[in-house]
């Protein structure tokens, strides 16, 4: 079993989520007493979430860079961002690293294509939504990618912010968000991206008829597969 580099804490309430999944499905792959190999590092989220405000991605990849480095020192064979906003810097952390990184977009295109999924809805932070760092991963692999309208955007990135991250569960808020992704199925979407890894905590397949793909879940999964040998590079 290879060991999985965690970078996490941004936010630690779904960070939380990914340790739970990732343990979850070895122990489903292997039986037993099996449960995942994994180095975490933890960052702390209000030095992250002020420089998004600030627009300093550059210092956000040193942080994440340092981060994965030390994750490589203690043993990581792969990395595994815990977050769909910070792959903004995924290449720069990899190449830091020099280690192979599990993309979590790429992991929920793979889905998406699997499934015949060819327009697709967005949810996820502003900088998810609306830069094209995300959407192209998609674009690239034939998958149309519509996002909400400017005032649901505001919206969904200020419950993620002043909510979810702070473990905030808020009913009105979840119909807010369930409102979102009737909208984006009535401008057909065959489905929606819960782009945001702390989205899960308040929505999921239960709430809505309307096909969702949680990117936690898949990118744990995938993880689980890299961890026993599916297809992560040596």
């Amino acid at each position: 079993m290879k060991t999985i580099g965690l970078l996490g804490g941004m936010s630690w309430e779904s960070t939380q989520t990914y340790y739970r999944m990732l343990n979850q499905g070895v122990a489903e792959k292997l039986g037993g007493f099996h449960s995942a190999k994994i180095v975490l590092y933890s960052v702390d989220f209000a030095e992250i979430e002020t420089l998004q405000r600030q627009g300093d991605w550059e210092a956000m990849a040193d942080i994440l860079a340092n981060a994965a480095c030390s994750l490589a020192a203690a043993g990581a064979d792969f990395l595994v961002i815990g977050t769909n906003t910070m792959h903004k810097v995924a290449a720069e952390v990899e190449a830091a690293s020099g280690l192979p990184l599990l993309h979590i977009a790429e992991a929920t295109a793979d889905i998406l294509a699997q499934q015949g999924i060819e327009r697709v809805g967005l949810l996820g932070t502003q900088f998810t939504m609306e830069q094209p760092f995300y959407r192209q991963r998609l674009e690239a692999r034939g998958i149309e990618v519509i996002v909400p309208e400017p005032e649901q955007r505001e919206v969904i990135h200020r419950v993620i912010y002043q909510e979810l991250c702070r473990g905030t569960i808020n009913p009105a808020s979840k119909e807010a968000y369930l409102d979102v992704v009737a909208t984006l199925s009535a401008r057909g979407a065959q489905g929606v991206i819960l782009g945001c890894t702390e989205i899960g905590l308040l929505i999921n397949q239960s709430d809505t008829p309307v096909a969702l793909f949680d990117t936690t879940e898949i990118h744990a999964q995938r993880a689980v597969a890299w961890a026993l040998g599916d297809g992560v590079a040596s």
